[in-house]
């Protein structure tokens, strides 16, 4: 390669991972970019009975850039974004990962049960980011003018409902703008702290850590419960690792390092060095400190990055549903696909009005930010404790690390997020009960579906038959066979599908090629092209199909067929009968699960999308085998 193609393919690269780090702004730090709303606001509230005086400021702000520093940079950038899952990041992949080479070794149990866990908590962050976030934006309105007080919820519900009313035509038209938007709301909040910082240079020796433990030793039990609010200059910091598939580790290292922490400390630190002059701001010192003239133009921009902020947990929340549903721990939803070239975006109906109503309730119960901040925190800090234990497996186990490096991390990690945690925990009975009780609610279903799915596994293992010597014997001693091609889709492929059963018994006919087809989903986000399909030809006519996809694919019958035409074994949709076996769940006494949760995996059962609309499969080319399966 010459040295002008080489500098050319350079240069190409440079633009690429700056393109990515633009787009990364929205979708990955939406929600940590518009904490200076509200973060700095909550740590200097009445209710802590705190002094607004120097030493108070400093300790806040010196705890606020230290825990950007410690939680962010150190735990998420330095060590958890490397456990990738193939590129993957978030809760579910980390667990698949953590998993991998040990699926059903009972010693290992406790990693499934907390990673979902994790994902749980993940709803109810994303119900509270919507409403905190554009409640918080919108109460600017009360700095411009004050009467507009009573307005702030009913405009605030407006705007979410035009959110959530958007979602079914996707994000790729406003996705355009969300890059531009957030360079300058990044560089707003920049340039409106850096005005402060210059009338007030002496907030920069709060970079110390002395004023963190300073603030500390004169507040002690005080100090521990403002960690709480402190958090929220957090909060979204996990997104880094969860939406690292999408844009990959160094672009949103880029992103971080070269905007969004300066544009963040500068804006805190501003809003420190006004307080300095102007303690009685401490209401809300993110508007209170800009120029008049910028106080309404900022609102509208803190109203666009706070819709943003949103749409990301909205679209991580549907991305993490869709993983759930594949992994086969959510029932099957209807997903709709809003951009025919990015296969990551999807929308989930059902996720969406659900969220929408929670959110509103949150808006309406909460009222303001400030309540919603007591809301905050519970359920990202259980999140983040969660993601120090993975990770802890992950050194051990996969990356081979010596057990005193491992532990030495894991508990200065544990150290750093029990404190926070504890600090939130103590915030539960004024709002943090709602994301707990959210996620243990979404726990119990995700836990109920996949046990339910394993008993009905258990309750029809002893009936099946070993599937290759029972097609022998029918070689042997054939039916009648007609045309055509019939596919029986089973899980289980080393025993007979009831659905061939039932065939047999009541049409009394075998086609003439018989496909047994089976669909797994690996613990990988995708899988690669020549390892998706595996054909064996167990008798004359008669084949088992192995499908395999990633939990960020999903599959189709037609893609299917597609690729078994390519290999070799050519059908044509219209000569093909699909014959499914449709299980009908029955509570009982039989021992497997308390009876209510027996009743919820069957109501979950019964409200399910068909196999058919979720394999895509035509609904004139199905056949269906009832079955009654006591629970």
């Amino acid at each position: 390669m010459s040295d002008s193609s080489q500098e050319a393919h350079h240069s190409a690269g440079k633009q690429a991972m700056t393109g990515l780090a633009l787009a990364a702004l929205g979708i990955v730090f939406g929600d940590i970019g518009t904490s200076p709303l509200y973060a700095m606001k909550e740590s200097m509230g009445e209710h802590y009975k705190l002094a607004h005086d120097l030493p108070t400021i400093m300790g806040i702000l010196s705890l606020i850039f230290w825990a950007a520093i410690l939680v962010v940079s150190v735990k998420y950038v330095t060590f958890i974004m490397r456990a990738d899952n193939k590129g993957e990041g978030g809760i579910l992949a980390l667990m698949a990962l953590t998993l991998r080479g040990k699926e059903g070794n009972p010693k290992y149990r406790w990693v499934l049960i907390v990673g979902i866990l994790g994902a749980s908590l993940f709803y109810g962050d994303s119900v509270i980011t919507p409403a905190i976030s554009i409640l918080s934006a919108v109460e600017g309105l009360e700095v411009v003018a004050p009467s507009s007080k009573e307005w702030i919820i009913p405009i605030s519900l407006v705007i979410i409902t035009g959110l959530f009313m958007l979602q079914k035509h996707g994000t790729s038209l406003i996705g355009k703008f969300f890059g531009p938007i957030c360079v300058l709301w990044f560089a707003s909040l920049g340039v409106f702290g850096l005005i402060q910082i210059v009338q007030h240079p002496m907030i920069l020796q709060a970079l110390s850590p002395h004023y963190a433990v300073q603030f500390f030793i004169d507040n002690q039990l005080k100090a521990l419960l403002v960690m709480g609010s402190v958090f929220l200059a957090v909060t979204g910091g996990e997104a880094l690792y969860a939406d690292m598939g999408h844009f990959g580790r160094k672009p949103i290292m880029l992103a971080w390092y070269g905007l969004v922490l300066p544009s963040l400390m500068l804006n805190y630190f501003g809003q420190g060095a006004f307080l300095l002059g102007h303690p009685e701001g401490a209401a809300n010192p993110f508007y209170l400190m800009l120029p008049t003239w910028a106080t309404a133009p900022m609102v509208v921009l803190a109203t666009l990055a706070t819709i943003i902020a949103s749409q990301a947990v909205i679209s991580g929340a549907f991305s993490l549903t869709s993983a759930a549903i594949q992994l086969g721990y959510c029932p099957r939803l209807r997903i709709v696909h809003t951009n025919a070239h990015e296969r990551g975006q999807i929308y989930i109906p059902f996720i969406n009005w659900l969220l929408f109503g929670l959110v509103v309730f949150a808006v309406l119960f909460f009222k303001t930010s400030t309540n919603l901040a007591s809301a905050y925190g519970i359920a990202v800090t259980t999140t983040m404790l969660i993601d120090d234990i993975l990770l802890l497996v992950v050194m051990l186990t996969i990356w081979k690390w010596s057990k005193p490096a491992a532990f030495g991390l894991f508990f200065a990690l544990l150290t750093l997020d029990l404190m926070f945690w504890g600090a939130n925990v103590v915030k539960f009975v004024d709002g943090g009960w709602f994301p707990a009780l959210l996620g243990l609610i979404i726990f119990t279903v995700l836990m109920t579906w996949k046990r339910g799915k394993e008993l009905v596994y258990q309750r029809t293992e002893g009936i099946n038959l070993p599937l290759e010597p029972f097609m022998q014997s029918l070689i042997t001693h054939p039916p009648q066979r007609v045309e055509g091609t019939a596919i029986f889709m089973h899980a289980n492929l080393s025993a007979v599908p009831n659905s061939l059963l039932h065939n047999l018994k009541h049409n009394r006919v075998l086609h003439e090629r018989v496909v047994f087809l089976s669909i797994k989903t690996e613990d990988i986000p995708f899988v690669n092209e020549d390892e998706k399909l595996d054909i064996r030809e167990i008798a004359q006519n008669i084949y088992v199909v192995h499908g395999f996809f990633g939990f960020k694919e999903e599959p189709s019958i037609e893609d299917m067929l597609s690729r078994c035409a390519k290999a070799g074994l050519k059908m044509e949709m219209m000569d093909t009968s699909f014959f499914l076996n449709r299980e009908t769940v029955i509570p009982s006494n039989l021992p497997g699960m308390a009876l209510w949760r027996e009743k919820l995996f069957a109501l979950m059962m019964r409200n399910s999308l068909r196999v058919t609309d979720h394999f895509k499969i035509p609904p004139n080319r199905v056949v269906e085998m009832g079955t009654q399966i006591e629970i």
